[in-house]
């Protein structure tokens, strides 16, 4: 089957499954929706899971994570990452689970002796951090595959399924037994492999609108096989259909449901998107299809990085138009655009005079519409950050940049 939809409306129709035109009404359904959200440690501003979150939910704050992992409507996983998941789809990653209790390795070769002695002491206990745990200080700790036995003993527990986070305390974990923290009404038949790949598959396209066999499996190893058996069965029964076509590489296939139904609208709104944000978290998908090379440059030496440490992806309406560096001044209260770098194609060539003395929106062009919406995104973001006001230090369109300046004088409403 050819490819029914421009690239243009597959992003559109992205966008809607991610949650980001029409917002859903709780966590617990986005989360649904979403089928994860990825933990991040890095905290130049608020962290990625939050971040995410925030741009699908009115008045989202951080706590409301914290209730969702009380309440034990989310839990902490592992999908191509670290993950807050579901409470209904803890079945699924028994299959992980199971594998790894079979000998499977996933970062380090287990120390049995210390997963007893550590299990055995949170058994008596109650929950634990890491950093209740004693370790030989003649031993040092470097990068994180450094971790102090007692450490790696959680974490090979916690991915085997024997301990659950219970909570967080200032972004540490909190680990307790199984038993104690999963709710008792709570499937924990395994899933066969079947069942898994149609899960796997099903979340995917869910979330993503459509999506080829490697996306699918994104970061899974040893999949491929059940993975292709199981997509072409969904495909023979009618569950999911088929295309390849333009945009589409050479001999790649993409998936998609049919009850797809393309958004009516697209408003005019700029949405600052997390580097970790599960719209943009597969480049080689974001640079193929929609035509944005983007890159977080938090691993890049910082003489070579182009556009920042965390650079934000910039989508208006339905464009990916240019990437804003940012850092949280906590002491200042104030939201640091370090460097605002915009698309070479982000605008048509219409003037900024309908911007250039009142900040409301004149007669419509690109520029005018996109100031407009970019100040409103900002102004939310900056609050989310716990920020007073905000600054650009830096832009690479200059025109542009002397009236962001003046906007940002105005404070924020």
């Amino acid at each position: 089957m050819t490819n029914p939809y421009s690239a243009t409306q597959w992003l559109q129709l992205s966008m809607q499954q991610q949650g980001l035109l029409q917002p859903l009404g709780s966590l617990s359904e986005l989360m649904q929706q979403l089928s994860y959200v990825q933990i991040d440690s890095i905290n130049v501003v608020e962290r990625a899971h939050h971040h995410v979150l925030h741009n699908r939910l009115a008045d989202y704050s951080p706590a409301m994570l914290d209730e969702a992992m009380n309440d034990k409507t989310v839990f902490e996983y592992w999908s191509h990452a670290a993950a807050y998941l579901p409470i209904d789809d803890y079945r699924f990653s028994l299959y992980r689970k199971q594998q790894l209790q079979q000998g499977d390795k996933h970062w380090f070769e287990p120390e049995h002796k210390v997963m007893l002695e550590v299990k055995a002491r949170i058994t008596a206990e109650g929950p634990l951090k890491a950093s209740q745990f004693t370790h030989n200080a003649d031993i040092k700790n470097g990068s994180w595959w450094d971790w102090k036995p007692a450490k790696k003993a959680l974490e090979q527990l916690f991915i085997q399924g024997e301990l659950m986070v219970a909570r967080r305390d200032k972004f540490q974990k909190v680990y307790d037994l199984t038993e104690r923290v999963l709710p008792r009404n709570i499937d924990i038949t395994i899933p066969s492999d079947t069942e898994y790949a149609q899960h796997l598959i099903n979340r995917y396209l869910t979330a993503h609108g459509f999506g080829n066999l490697q996306q699918i499996q994104y970061l899974r190893k040893g999949l491929k096989p059940l993975l292709t058996k199981t997509l072409a069965q969904m495909c023979e029964q009618g569950e999911i259909a088929h295309f390849t076509g333009a945009n589409a590489a050479a001999n790649q296939g993409y998936f998609y449901q049919p009850k797809l139904t393309l958004p009516t609208s697209i408003p005019n709104k700029v949405w600052l998107l997390n580097p970790f944000d599960n719209l943009v978290i597969q480049r080689q998908k974001l640079k193929q299809w929609f035509g944005f090379d983007y890159q977080i440059e938090v691993y890049v030496p910082e003489a070579k990085r182009q556009y920042g440490y965390y650079s934000l992806p910039i989508l208006w309406r339905d464009r990916f138009v240019g990437r804003v560096d940012v850092k949280a001044d906590r002491k200042k209260q104030c939201l640091l655009l370090q460097q605002l770098s915009f698309e070479p194609d982000a605008f048509n060539n219409q003037g900024l005079d309908n911007f250039a003395n009142e900040f409301t929106l004149g007669e419509v062009n690109d520029k005018d519409a996109f100031i407009a919406a970019f100040i409103d995104a900002i102004e939310h973001y900056a609050k989310f950050n716990h920020c007073q006001r905000w600054q650009l230090v830096q832009c690479n369109d200059k025109a542009m940049g002397k009236i962001l300046v003046r906007a940002s004088q105005h404070g924020i409403a």
